[in-house]
Parts: structure tokens; C-alpha cells; sequence
């Protein structure tokens, strides 16, 4: 199972697309598309999304494109899907399809899926009431009363 959008998906694998492939020159967003199977025009609202998180920068001119606004050590994959989940998603949305996303991308995803899961298993609702309690979310009624009839 897979929490992340498809939204989140593709800006992963775009970063790491451009990451991969930005040297010598920037990426192009046709080209980035063409690898993953997506029309062009579901990448652009993402790619200046990342732009203005500072993960990529856009290149004007004949051989524009992306590249990585900073080192790619530097960049999470939170600092992503942060990024993406600000870009406008289409109605139409495709799943971006690629070796990539299949055999690096997606298995990844799902490992951190499990792993937020996992982490959410050892979580009651017990432990949340107690720890509400305990800050005083619900207001000043003091624990221990029962105000059932």
C-alpha cells in the first residue's frame, strides 16, 4: 500500500530523473516526460513547484531545461513530496510509468508507507487520549470525572 499521491510519486521521480541526467545540460520537461509516459503539460505545474521550493532550477533558451537547485545529498525525499503537494494536481492525473518508478521509485515508497504505518500501529487511541489529557487539549475538566448519565 502506497499513502503517497501520484503527484508525490512523479516529483520524486522527476528529481530523480533530472538528478540522474542533468549533466551536461539541464533536462528538458518533454524529455522527462517521454521517459516516465506522461503528456508534458501534467509535469509543468510540478516543475515550478519544485522550482520555487528551491529543489530545481529552470534554464531558459534552446537547451533549457532542469537541474537540481542544489546538491542532490542536500534534497529529501520529504523536501519533495512537501513541494509537490503544493502543485495543483489535474482531474485527469496519470501514474507516471517507468523503470524508474517501478523498480526504484515505487518500492521505495512502499517501504516508507509500511514504515509510517508501522510507527502509526504502536500508536492507540489510547495513547492520544492520555496524551491530550495530559496537555489539557479538551479544557479544565479534571481527569477522572464521568459525566455519562
Amino acid at each position: 500500500m502506497q499513502l503517497l499521491s501520484r503527484r508525490s510519486m512523479l516529483g520524486i521521480a522527476a528529481v530523480v530523473d533530472i538528478a540522474h541526467h542533468a549533466r551536461p545540460a539541464p533536462v528538458a520537461a518533454k524529455a522527462l516526460a517521454a521517459r516516465h509516459a506522461l503528456p508534458p503539460r501534467h509535469l509543468e505545474t510540478l516543475l515550478q513547484a519544485l522550482v520555487r521550493h528551491g529543489i530545481l532550477k529552470g534554464v531558459r533558451g534552446p537547451r533549457g531545461g532542469y537541474e537540481l537547485a542544489r546538491e542532490r545529498r542536500r534534497i529529501t525525499a520529504g523536501d519533495v513530496v512537501r513541494a509537490a503537494m503544493t502543485a495543483t494536481a489535474l482531474d485527469d492525473e496519470p501514474a507516471p510509468s517507468s523503470r524508474l518508478v517501478e523498480q526504484v521509485i515505487g518500492p521505495a515508497v512502499t517501504s516508507a508507507s509500511e514504515a509510517f504505518l508501522a510507527e502509526l500501529d504502536r500508536i492507540t487511541v489510547d495513547d492520544l487520549v492520555r496524551d491530550a489529557e495530559a496537555r489539557s487539549v479538551f479544557g479544565g475538566a479534571p481527569m477522572g470525572i464521568d459525566f455519562a448519565i
